[in-house]
């Protein structure tokens, strides 16, 4: 696994500090209740954009748990889009998340069926899913990110592992994820490498952090 995200600061200082006790201190602290209710929400990350516009967007990301009659773990429906392009989002997902038997929990990725842009605004319109089931979904294969929760600063911090995580974009050969999430937002860190471990897109700079603006486990 890669070295979790534990560098850039939220609101709350929801930072791991050194001789912080990582791991899973049972139900509901730290388990599927508390992460889907750190998720589930509004996010912006316009203040990041505002410092640093050279080398961040601001962007906007949404998340709304769907599903939740189902018992195989939380559902959650992912749009991402830019400020000025909200209508047409650059990232629609699907995450499924899970406990494992260690302790950790983990977050399985899935692609929409295309186009994938007739679901834009689902967040908000949950009716544009109708119909859309699991098995409708396709799984990203090795982008599953992997959570632990940090008892002393109450967040979780993952990543995906290895280089299984496919990815064709810009060259790439495959893709990283690092994630920090707290009740005051996450930060992500997502970037492409080509063959020779050469990094050819995402952020240089450090992970964008998205500020919480609203929204709550439904």
């Amino acid at each position: 696994m890669i070295k979790p995200l534990l560098t850039f600061a939220l609101p709350a200082a929801a930072l791991v500090l050194p001789g912080c006790v990582t791991g899973h201190d049972g139900p509901p602290r730290g388990g599927l209740t508390t992460l889907t209710h750190y998720m589930v929400g509004s996010y912006s990350s316009a203040k990041l954009a505002e410092k640093d516009p050279e080398n961040f967007r601001d962007i906007r990301l949404e998340m709304v748990r769907i599903w939740p009659q189902r018992n195989d773990g939380v559902w959650l429906y992912v749009e991402q889009a830019a400020a000025d392009a909200l209508d047409r989002p650059y990232r629609q997902r699907v995450y499924r998340l899970t406990a494992n038997t260690d302790g950790t929990l983990r977050s399985d990725v899935y692609t929409l069926p295309e186009p994938a842009l007739r679901f834009a605004g689902a967040w908000r319109e949950p009716e544009k899913l109708a119909g859309v089931t699991p098995d409708a979904l396709t799984l990203k294969d090795g982008c599953a990110i992997t959570l632990t929760w940090h008892n002393c600063r109450e967040i979780f911090t993952g990543s995906t592992t290895g280089t299984g995580c496919e990815s064709t974009l810009q060259g790439a050969t495959y893709a990283t994820s690092e994630v920090n999430i707290s009740p005051y937002g996450m930060i992500t860190w997502d970037r492409g490498y080509d063959r020779a471990g050469n990094q050819v897109w995402g952020s240089t700079a450090g992970g964008y952090v998205f500020v919480k603006q609203g929204g709550a486990e439904q």
